[in-house]
Order: C-alpha cells, then sequence, then structure tokens
C-alpha cells in the first residue's frame, strides 16, 4: 500500500468512527431521556405514600420523644425517675436531629421498583455515552480534551461515574439521580448543538503528557465540585423547610411531597461539604500541574491568563467556604451560600472565560 493511500485509509477510519462516536452519544441521550422519565415516575409513586417523617420529628413531642425514654434509677427506699441527656448533634443547620427521608420511592415498593429501573437505564447509558468518548478520541487518536464539546462529553460522563461511583460505595444518593440526568441531559444538548466541533488536531502547544495530568484532574474536579453543589442547593431548600416546619408554618403540598423525602439538612450539609473537601486538594494540583504545563508550553508559569486567573479565584472561593465550615458563626446556609458561589465561579471559569475572554486558552475556540 502505498503511503497516499494508506493516509486516505486512515482518514477514512478517523471519519467513521467520528460518526460512530456521534451516535452513541446520541444513543446514550436517548437511554439517559428513559432514565429521567423512570425516575421521574419514582417520585410520582412515591407521593402517594405517607411520610411526613421531617414534619414529625420536628414537633415537640417529637423531639422530646427522640431524646430517648426515661432513665428509671433505684434510690434508698425507692426509685428516682431520670430523664435521658438530649444528644447533640453537630450540623451546620442548628440543634435539630432530624431523620432522614426515605429517598424518592417514599417508601412505595412501584416507586422503589421504577428508581431501580432508573439507575440500570443510567448504568447502561453511562457506558454507552463512555463508549461513545473513547470513539472520539480514537477519531483523533488524542485525549478527547481539546474543545469544548469534548470536554462537554467527557465532564457529563464523569459526573455520572461519580454518582454511580458513590452508590456502588452503597452510599445513600440515590435521591440524586434525577436532578443530576435533568442536568447531564442538558449538558449533552448543549453540546451536540451549539457546542459541537468536528474532530481535529490539537495546536503544538498541547502535544505534552501534561494534557492527560492537567486537564483529566480538572474534569474530575469539577464533575465532583458539581455534585457537591447539587447537594449544597438541595440543603438550602431543605433546611428552610424544617426550619418552617420547626416554627409552626406549613410548607406547600408540593414541597412537603418533595422535601420529606429527601435526607435531613444536617445530612446534605455534611455530605456537601465532605466531597468538596475531599477534591479541594486534587483542584489545588490541578493549578498547580496548569502552571508547570504553562512553563513548558509558553515559557512562564503563571502570567494571569483569564483562565488562569479565573482557576485561582475559584481555588480562593472554595478555600474560603471550606475555611467558613470550620469557623462556628458561619456553618449552615452563610457557608453554603459561598459553596454555590464557588461552583458558579467553576462554571463561569468554563463557559464564561472560553467564550467570552480571549487569552492564551482560547486555542480551539468552542
Amino acid at each position: 500500500m502505498t503511503p497516499a493511500a494508506a493516509t486516505e485509509l486512515a482518514a477514512a477510519t478517523n471519519e467513521h468512527l467520528a460518526s460512530m462516536s456521534n451516535t452513541l452519544i446520541y444513543s446514550s441521550m436517548a437511554v439517559y431521556m428513559l432514565a429521567f422519565f423512570a425516575h421521574i415516575a419514582e417520585w410520582l409513586f412515591g407521593s402517594r405514600s405517607k411520610v411526613a417523617r421531617t414534619a414529625a420529628a420536628l414537633t415537640a413531642d417529637s423531639t422530646k420523644a427522640a431524646s430517648g425514654p426515661a432513665v428509671t434509677v433505684k434510690q434508698a427506699g425507692g426509685t428516682a425517675v431520670l430523664e435521658r441527656p438530649k444528644v447533640v448533634v453537630r450540623s451546620a443547620s442548628g440543634a435539630r436531629d432530624v431523620p432522614d427521608g426515605p429517598g424518592a420511592h417514599g417508601g412505595d415498593a412501584q416507586g422503589d421498583l421504577y428508581g431501580r429501573v432508573a439507575i440500570s437505564l443510567t448504568v447502561l447509558a453511562f457506558l454507552v455515552e463512555l463508549s461513545g468518548v473513547i470513539t472520539r478520541a480514537a477519531s483523533v487518536e488524542r485525549a478527547p480534551w481539546g474543545n469544548m464539546y469534548e470536554f462537554n462529553i467527557t465532564f457529563s460522563t464523569v459526573a455520572v461515574g461519580v454518582y454511580l461511583g458513590l452508590l456502588a460505595l452503597k452510599k445513600n444518593v440515590r435521591w440524586l439521580g434525577l436532578f443530576l440526568i435533568t442536568s447531564v441531559l442538558l449538558d449533552l444538548g448543549l453540546a451536540v448543538t451549539v457546542l459541537y466541533t468536528a474532530s481535529d488536531q490539537l495546536v503544538p502547544a498541547l502535544h505534552s503528557y501534561w494534557l492527560y495530568i492537567h486537564v483529566s484532574t480538572a474534569i474530575f474536579c469539577g464533575a465532583v465540585f458539581y455534585v457537591g453543589a447539587v447537594a449544597t442547593i438541595l440543603y438550602l431548600f431543605k433546611d428552610s423547610y424544617e426550619t418552617k416546619l420547626q416554627t409552626g408554618g406549613k410548607p406547600g403540598a408540593f414541597a412537603t411531597s418533595v422535601l420529606e423525602r429527601l435526607p435531613a439538612s444536617a445530612t446534605l450539609d455534611k455530605f456537601a461539604y465532605r466531597i468538596n473537601a475531599a477534591v479541594f486538594p486534587l483542584w489545588t494540583f490541578t493549578i498547580i500541574a496548569g502552571a508547570i504545563w504553562a512553563g513548558d508550553a509558553w515559557g512562564r508559569y503563571w502570567n494571569w491568563d483569564p483562565k488562569e486567573t479565573w482557576s485561582f479565584i475559584t481555588w480562593v472561593a472554595y478555600a474560603g467556604y471550606l475555611h467558613a465550615r470550620a469557623t462556628a458563626g458561619w456553618k449552615g446556609r452563610k457557608a453554603a451560600y459561598l459553596a454555590i458561589l464557588a461552583f458558579g465561579c467553576f462554571l463561569f471559569n468554563y463557559y464564561g472565560v472560553n467564550i467570552f475572554v480571549t487569552g492564551k486558552h482560547s486555542y480551539a475556540g468552542v
């Protein structure tokens, strides 16, 4: 085979792989849509059950009962009844000791069945999307992170992978499914319409092993930060719901139906904090790795490029959030607002800087 024929064959093969990748991405969207409807069915069937655990836990009688039964102590010539000491629960929202809700299925057997179907479909969609990302990489013979389209499809794949990994570790995160799948569908819809870019080779500056180190850790950190942001937003809603019940208010029927099935606000707050704290050192490494790569590619480690600047702003915002969580006066909702602000900085660093700001990182358009 002549060199010209070999080149033509390779080009045809790569074009076929790129087309196959697009087909797999669209197929994963179809399966994610089925998972979305299964999650909707789980929530709908779960709403029929009479849960109301949170409301019961926040009444005066149940709060007293939650402290445990009285203790009978024998004394000289008789007995004395002592109240069991109250257990202080460390939570950002105050001294509430509220049990977690049962989950989206609300204790309903049919709702639980639809939930398990939704998880199975999510696993299938994840595998199909992962195949699409790998095929895209094969079509360009490089890591599939050269433009925003490739970053988006990889980001959503990793986000779903983080969620499934937490489920595999027996963590109580199935309540996250509907919110995750909704945003993944929006992300992929944006990727295949507005952000789509045909397969192409990288600019010379990106031909480095640092591409695999720096960009892969950035994608993973973003996916984990996303999971933490969803938990933080739900914490704010659940905390308001519990506060209203505690003060004698009556939330609406829809809010009650949804929020009573979620974990307690203290659980959501703890989950968000732990997941953000766990990935923060890796985000620090991402910035350091990017600086080292910049030194190799452009001859300087830091030049306050817009992407570098907003990466550092994001780091400062998450550092402020973690510090706030360790400060008594800033726990709870104040710290949660900082967490949302930090994730907003991450989103702007990706979408806003890449689309609206010109800098050294504007090498691939969208």
